[in-house]
């Protein structure tokens, strides 16, 4: 178990390290930002949606090592997927992190997102983790809404 540990924690530094899909995305047609004041964080999701798929995601922001990992593996992860698939994509997500701590992900259906799986042991941690997932749910259904960890999607 320590083995699969150190390897999960590698790979959320290496997220963290080395983003993927960072930067601006001029033509997108879908945004949210995002905020946890309980950790700093701060994210603006951008998305180019075509007809119902996602066909590009970048975000933007700074945050901590659990925030920007799980930004990255969730950019990474919905690219190319339908809005109803992102959405399940977020469930899942969602209900491994807030599942008792130890409880094993689902790991065909998350894929590379079960590394972070052991922020369900550490609540605090959890917001974090799922700032990027919460903006998603406003960009897709709220373009141009504020996301915040501390109470329901508002609009600015």
């Amino acid at each position: 178990m320590s083995d699969l540990r150190d390897l999960y924690q590698e790979v959320i530094l290496d997220h963290n390290r080395r983003p993927r899909n960072f930067g601006p995305l001029e033509d997108a047609n879908r945004d949210a930002t995002g905020h946890n004041p309980l950790c700093g964080d701060r994210l603006t999701l951008r998305l180019r949606v075509e007809g119902d798929r996602i066909a590009e995601v970048r975000f933007e922001g700074q945050g901590c090592a659990i925030s920007k990992a799980s930004a990255s593996l969730m950019t990474d992860s919905i690219k190319g997927r339908t809005l109803a698939e992102a959405t399940a994509l977020f469930e899942h997500f969602h209900a491994m992190v807030m599942a008792p701590p130890g409880t094993p992900p689902d790991e065909p259906r998350l894929g590379k997102l079960a590394v972070l799986a052991g922020v369900a042991e550490f609540p605090t941690r959890v917001k974090c983790a799922t700032l990027a997932w919460h903006t998603l749910q406003a960009a897709l259904h709220e373009p141009g809404a504020v996301a915040s960890t501390e109470d329901e999607t508002e609009k600015p």
